[in-house]
């Protein structure tokens, strides 16, 4: 049989629930899984934080930056974890796949220890409860709110992508400080959008599920990869903003 995706199955098991039935549905293993997806989150988030201060106060910072090659070899890594988990969740079993978020949870911690030689501790702190409530506020609408937020999910994608390449732009050729200000409000924005919408996707995705099982829960854990990616990235583009520089 061919397999199919996460996404199929769970439409599947929503059939003969229509639109307005389905905004008022929620399966007994919803709640559960929603759980699942904000301590995944959460321990991710927190893998990243305790490796990228290790890090930091140790010698592997000095050998990290050192060695532009190990750098980038760490990036591409990351970018290829979040592919794997992403695009083959349906032939990894959830302990691999777990696995994988974890591990990509410790390199992501390492490319990141370098914000605390870069900021001060205390900056860094304010930020992160800065990006927490905003974070926080904007994944409760995005679970509470009846408005059908995938308009709002297309356009800040695609705005995403525009941001990506005036970053790589303002790099390479450019190197405004003023253009990069810019680009950080916009990235903010965009994160902001991103949160509400990827957490009404998840919720609706979940609705679905009747059981907690292995497929329920591989959704649940791409549903904490997307929010994770989120939170970082907003609080990324909100350090530099009100970050203070060491």
């Amino acid at each position: 049989m061919k397999e199919r995706d996460l996404a199929s199955i769970i439409r599947e098991q929503q059939s003969g629930i229509n639109a307005s039935e389905r905004s008022r549905y929620a399966s007994s293993a919803m709640p559960a899984l929603m759980r699942k997806v904000y301590v995944w989150m959460t321990l991710a988030l927190s893998i990243t934080g305790l490796t990228a201060y290790y890090v930091a106060n140790s010698s592997l910072i000095y050998t990290l930056y050192n060695t532009p090659a190990l750098l980038w070899g760490l990036i591409i890594g990351e970018l290829a974890l979040v592919f794997v988990i992403s695009g083959m969740i349906n032939r990894l079993s959830l302990t691999t796949a777990t696995l994988l978020f974890v591990l990509y949870s410790v390199i992501n911690g390492v490319t990141l220890s370098s914000i605390f030689l870069v900021y001060t501790m205390t900056s860094i702190a304010k930020v992160f409860f800065i990006t927490a409530g905003t974070f926080g506020a904007m994944a409760l609408i995005g679970y509470t709110t009846k408005k059908d937020l995938s308009g709002i999910g297309k356009f800040a994608f695609m705005a995403l992508i525009g941001l990506i390449i005036a970053t790589l732009v303002n790099v390479f050729f450019v190197k405004s400080t003023g253009f990069d200000l810019l680009l950080s409000y916009l990235g903010v924005l965009i994160f902001v959008g991103l949160t509400a919408y990827d957490s009404q996707k998840i919720k609706q995705m979940l609705m679905g599920a009747e059981y907690a099982d292995e497929t329920s829960q591989k959704i649940a854990l791409l549903g904490a990869l997307s929010l994770y990616l989120d939170f970082i990235n907003l609080f990324l583009y909100l350090l530099r903003i009100f970050g203070n520089r060491e």
